[in-house]
């Protein structure tokens, strides 16, 4: 009796079921379907009852339906199907992605009468997946220098001091502004020198007091202050073989610069509170906002150590000063934001780039960065407009630019440095490859998408 209840109400059953459910006779006709399925495919009962179910365009199907068998699909051969990840083509022609399972249906004899497919919808999770994957493209962009973007001759100038820095162990120092990308810098160097299979630690020395500041870079021993519960290692002896970065030099304490000094010119520390000297093997990497020979002069600053920390000097250009690297950038902050939101903002407007070219920028690639932020949170439209940046942005009178000849867009930019580094390798793809630090294969891709040959480059 309950068995014959069950089938009565077995199509309530499939119906609350959150999965596609069809089922299928020998010969591929779809006999029925649940709720679910409904939904998913967007066709109705009505509608896909009694047709085929190649109707449904399953991507894992064609191969089976091409073999010359007796049955039209081979699952009548293997019994079942488990976990098969494939694409199905719903009634306004849009795919679905989907789990599939499946399993023949056999009579009390035990003879084939149909079968019965699940389906699971992981679109969802393929678009999640190819959204990863946009932003993992995204963060190893191979147009910029370990994360600095620029194309402007300073820039360049900048990227090179930064690689021949790399391969030496003298210590540097990285001037620049707020905001321009100095802890890039530093990092750059030590992910592309000697040591960068080591530590690198960094400290800002104007976040800490005085006291702090050097049982943070130097450690201390237990009972050394209140509050010194246990001995412990400072961040030189964390970064040992490796190199210490130590952003806001300026506002160093003069009591722990000489301290410092010592590190410099007897490579040892010793905590707080202890007087057992302690041998490291760190490269020192500094960086400032700040004028040090000013602060010299005016006695804020040890001139020995300034000396000392000045060997090899790096300048981080403001935004200001290169100006035709902010469609560069500008691009690639649309584009980051764009991800994360996941708004359909389409693009820049022209008058919203004008904008971005006429603003001083006083907080440089930080508030270029953060303006983008505010954009795509006060934006509501498919474009950009100067009114969606911050209102000191926007407000800024944009530069009379009709004369003038627009800046080079990423593409452009990329396709000149492509044809250059053909013609000085007279269009040996190989060589051209090496000057550009990338690989031959993307010297090939980047030839087709612009439509450059190297017959056309040896002929120029």
């Amino acid at each position: 009796m309950f068995e014959q209840e069950l089938n009565l109400y077995w199509k309530t059953v499939v119906d609350t079921i959150q999965d596609g459910v069809m089922i299928v006779d020998t010969g591929g006709t779809i006999i029925s379907v649940n709720r679910a399925f409904e939904i998913m495919m967007g066709y109705t009962r009505d509608e896909i009852v009694g047709r085929s179910c190649t109707t449904l365009n399953c991507n894992t199907c064609e191969l089976a339906r091409e073999k010359d068998d007796c049955n039209w699909c081979s699952l009548f051969r293997t019994g079942d199907l488990k976990q098969k990840r494939c694409v199905f083509m719903r009634k306004d022609g849009t795919y679905v992605h989907a789990l599939k399972n499946a399993s023949v249906l056999l009579d009390a004899e035990g003879n084939v009468m149909g079968a019965v497919e699940t389906m699971t919808d992981i679109t969802e999770l393929i678009e999640k997946d190819t959204q990863i994957e946009a932003f993992r493209r995204e963060l190893r962009s191979e147009d910029g220098f370990h994360g600095i973007l620029g194309s402007s001759a300073l820039m360049q100038r900048a990227f090179d001091l930064i690689t021949n820095a790399a391969q030496s162990d003298a210590p540097v120092i990285i001037f620049g502004e707020s905001g321009t990308g100095k802890e890039l810098a530093a990092r750059a160097i030590h992910e592309t020198g000697l040591r960068r299979q080591k530590p690198y630690v960094k400290v800002n020395c104007a976040s800490l007091t005085e006291s702090l500041l050097e049982s943070e870079l130097f450690g201390h021993v237990k009972g050394a202050f209140t509050g010194a519960y246990r001995s412990r290692e400072g961040r030189f002896e964390a970064a040992q073989g490796g190199c210490i970065f130590l952003d806001e030099i300026g506002d160093l304490p003069l009591a722990t610069q000489v301290k410092l000094l010592r590190v410099l010119e007897e490579k040892v520390i010793e905590r707080v509170g202890d007087n057992r000297p302690i041998r490291i093997n760190v490269r020192i990497i500094t960086a400032t906002n700040r004028n040090l020979k000013k602060l010299v002069q005016q006695g804020a600053f040890r001139e020995d150590l300034f000396y000392r920390i000045n060997v090899i000097p790096i300048f981080v250009p403001p935004l200001r000063e290169r100006v035709g690297d902010i469609p560069l950038l500008a691009e690639s902050f649309f584009r980051r934001n764009q991800l994360k939101s996941q708004k359909k903002i389409r693009g820049i407007s022209n008058a919203a780039m004008e904008q971005l070219l006429a603003y001083p920028w006083p907080g440089n690639v930080r508030e270029l960065k953060s303006a983008f932020e505010y954009a795509f949170v006060t934006c509501q439209e498919k474009m950009i407009q100067p009114y969606h940046f911050p209102p000191a942005v926007h407000q800024t009178q944009p530069l009379a630019m009709n004369n003038k000849p627009g800046p080079l867009n990423r593409k452009e930019i990329q396709k000149n440095e492509l044809i250059e580094a053909l013609q000085s390798a007279g269009g040996n793809q190989s060589r051209a490859a090496d000057i550009l630090g990338i690989s031959r294969v993307t010297v090939w891709n980047r030839m087709k998408k612009y439509g450059i040959t190297a017959h056309k480059i040896i002929n120029r």
